[in-house]
């Protein structure tokens, strides 16, 4: 060997040797953490934005056009002040009862690790669908606080004109700590699909002894779930969460809390056909941030959600006029936008899910049959929910949530089933199986029914011992407007 190779050797070893010390601690290096996309980012903070929209001014006009004028301040006022505590009690306790860890009980509630939003930054993160897509931490706090203010707020409809205010906050306070967090977490809760994809990428590794114990942190993650989205059950914006969540808990106020005085005995028409038809506008505006937000990313999900909150709610306005039309000979405008209200219901659950076409044939469903409970089974059963909270968002609720469970099939033209763990690190559609995810949606249902009207009695039962929940039968005649906030809706000239 050359004298000159042997002299180059040192220099070598010395060369290897930094280049070691350079490059090994980057190899070392695990994954950099995913970032935020700036434009997911802005998108789900303008959806936040038309969340609340709807609420306040669109539920709260909607409600106030709906009940007489002695009414219309009540209706504004108790929308609005449930918005405002929800919202507290959101960064207090819900947050964290809803998407942590809940430990022995999360099945069906998270845990108070996140309490008074405790580790928060405006750096964390949370998950999206997608592997390797996140968006800021206190973005999703508040897109989902819009999410808890409307639903109770929801609820009021159902026995507008004769419930204390006092009541109805302390009531309010109570549905949202026990219903309303622990139906959220057990339907929306999950560990999410980054985690799905590192535990499936260890089990794919693992050798011998090792692949025991991977296949158990495997198992352990899929577990860290909601008990209905552990069934496979799916609410896309919150069907279940939300609609018939608030339906029943309506539906059961307005049976405890009996008619009102004069009911199908005196005319208790709508005052303001013109603030309820502004109030459906808002609230169809406002419910592209509540389906196409929920795709968490600003990407083909959430424009599928667009055109599904498009057709359906066209589909289910035009459905309720037309039979309308066909027993009336008249279309009214209350009957459109109470239709069009439906469609949005019934699309909730479906909205990232469903066909375009699929779509608009589950809101043409839901029309007509929610139309048939707000008249025919309304009559029938003599219960005054007073604002029809019960025969729309109840019923188009488990019409659409029934639904999505048929229309995500790709045969209908849905999107199918992700499975994160069959190919870790990216989505693939699974396998879809009717009957397995039809009994997936009815179990959930089911569970928001018995947990929500059980829970609603209860409190409703509770608040009622504590400080009477109806306000006396003068000042229901009076109004609530006078008897109860000492103003008045319309100021009139004599």
């Amino acid at each position: 060997m050359p004298r000159c190779v042997f002299r180059l050797l040192p220099i070598a070893a010395f060369a290897t040797v930094l280049l070691i010390g350079l490059v090994g601690p980057a190899l070392a290096q695990s994954t950099p953490a995913p970032t935020p996309n700036k434009g997911d980012t802005a998108w789900m903070l303008i959806a936040t934005v038309l969340v609340l929209m709807m609420t306040i001014p669109g539920l709260a006009l909607f409600y106030a056009g709906l009940v007489r004028a002695k009414n219309v301040v009540s209706m504004l006022l108790q929308v609005v002040a449930i918005v405002c505590m929800v919202a507290i009690l959101w960064v207090i306790y819900g947050y964290s009862l809803a998407f942590t860890s809940g430990g022995p009980l999360n099945d069906f509630v998270g845990g108070l690790s996140k309490a008074f939003l405790r580790g928060v930054t405006p750096d964390s993160t949370v998950a999206t669908f997608s592997n390797g897509v996140v968006i800021p931490e206190l973005v999703y706090i508040c897109f989902q606080m819009t999410f808890a203010c409307i639903t109770p707020a929801l609820i009021v409809g159902g026995f507008a004109e004769r419930m204390k205010f006092s009541a109805l906050m302390l009531f309010v306070g109570l549905w949202v700590t026990f219903v309303y967090f622990p139906i959220a977490h057990m339907v929306w809760y999950w560990a999410g699909p980054d985690a799905l994809a590192e535990a499936a990428t260890k089990l794919a590794q693992a050798t011998g002894a090792a692949k025991a114990e991977a296949e158990k942190a495997l198992a352990a993650v899929q577990a860290d779930a909601g008990l209905a989205f552990g069934w496979g059950a799916l609410d896309f914006a919150g069907g279940t969460v939300v609609h018939i969540n608030a339906g029943i808990a309506a539906l059961v106020g307005a049976l405890m809390l009996g008619k009102r005085l004069g009911y199908r005995q005196e005319p208790m028409t709508p005052h303001s056909v013109t603030l309820t038809c502004v109030g459906a506008a808002l609230l169809w505006a406002g419910w592209f941030g509540f389906n196409a937000g929920s795709a968490l990313e600003s990407a083909g999900g959430a424009a599928l959600a667009m055109t599904n909150t498009f057709v359906a709610t066209a589909a289910a306005a035009l459905a309720w006029a037309i039979v309308e039309f066909v027993f009336k000979w008249k279309m009214s405008v209350l009957g459109l936008v109470s239709g069009a209200v439906a469609g949005l219901v019934a699309v909730t659950p479906a909205a990232g899910y469903a066909g375009p076409m699929g779509a608009a044939v589950l809101g043409a469903v839901a029309g007509v049959v929610c139309l048939f409970f707000c008249s025919a089974i309304k009559w029938l059963l003599r219960y005054d929910d007073s604002l029809d909270v019960f025969g729309i968002h109840c019923i188009g609720g488990i019409i659409g949530a029934i639904g999505t469970g048929l229309l995500v099939s790709p045969e209908y033209g849905g999107t199918g089933i992700l499975d994160y763990v069959l190919k870790p690190g990216t989505a693939v559609v699974a396998p879809y199986v009717r009957d397995v995810q039809l009994m997936a949606q009815l179990k959930a249902v089911g569970l928001t029914i018995v947990w929500s009207g059980i829970g609603s009695i209860i409190i409703f039962k509770i608040v009622d011992l504590l400080i009477g929940t109806r306000v006396s039968p003068e000042a229901e005649q009076t109004g609530l407007d006078l008897s109860q906030h000492g103003e008045r809706g319309y100021a009139y000239e004599h």
